[in-house]
């Protein structure tokens, strides 16, 4: 009898790593690429310059980070803006702008949206959300997130842009393995422009995307 499949914790964060690339690089017409080498770690930290995360639940339980320096959070910002054709001189030079924030929050839903149809294609496991959360971040201040996962499983990978600045996800999630029972039928994938317009359409109107700045109970919450 032939060894049956099995999936697991590399093989979540590689479709990860993928949607961050493929999202950010179809956002902001430029070269994302990622670390063919992932760090296993102890622990997940919200890191200066800006710190976001998001929480999932579902089929699996998880919390997903990413950690921008300066330099990184403004290339992304100012490609994503000017890719769909906003003046270059209307743009903030400062990453701390609710401007920045805002757009990392819509591409960071745009991130997570098309990682859970992923995870819908590959393993057939859907999975839901919290609010993404975004926090600014300064040179002495480290915030440890300490998610109520079973067993967690840390990894991270960096990322760089076309310009060289650097950004990393890290992934925590608990101790799994799928094991494919039966062939896997894969379901229809959702292309990225159905997933950046669904996420327009949510945010028209609005003053700003789902995703929030760390309010004052957040922030008690860490201990801050």
């Amino acid at each position: 009898m032939a060894a049956k499949k099995t999936k697991g914790t590399e093989d979540v964060l590689l479709i990860l790593c993928k949607s961050v690339q493929n999202v950010l690089s179809f956002a902001t017409k430029s070269d994302i690429s990622f670390s063919p080498v992932v760090m296993k770690t102890t622990k997940t930290c919200l890191k200066p310059d800006i710190g976001c995360f998001v929480l999932f639940e579902g089929g699996f339980s998880g919390l997903v980070v990413m950690n921008f320096s300066a330099g990184s959070a403004l290339e992304i910002y100012r490609n994503y803006l000017i890719s769909m054709g906003m003046p270059e001189e209307e743009l903030t030079a400062n990453h701390t702008s609710d401007e920045v924030a805002n757009s990392l929050g819509e591409l960071m839903n745009q991130i997570v949206g098309n990682f859970q149809s992923e995870l819908k294609n590959e393993l057939l496991i859907s999975v839901n959300q919290s609010q993404p959360k975004m926090i600014v971040l300064n040179q002495e201040l480290l915030v440890a997130i300490n998610a109520r996962i079973d067993n967690p499983q840390y990894r991270r990978v960096s990322f760089e842009t076309a310009d060289n600045n650097l950004f990393y996800v890290e992934l925590a999630v608990e101790k799994m393995e799928f094991v494919e029972l039966l062939p896997l039928e894969k379901v229809a994938a959702v292309d990225l422009d159905t997933i950046i317009e669904e996420e327009k359409a949510k945010n028209s109107g609005k003053t700003k995307p789902d995703t929030e700045m760390a309010d004052d109970d957040f922030m008690k919450e860490l201990g801050l």
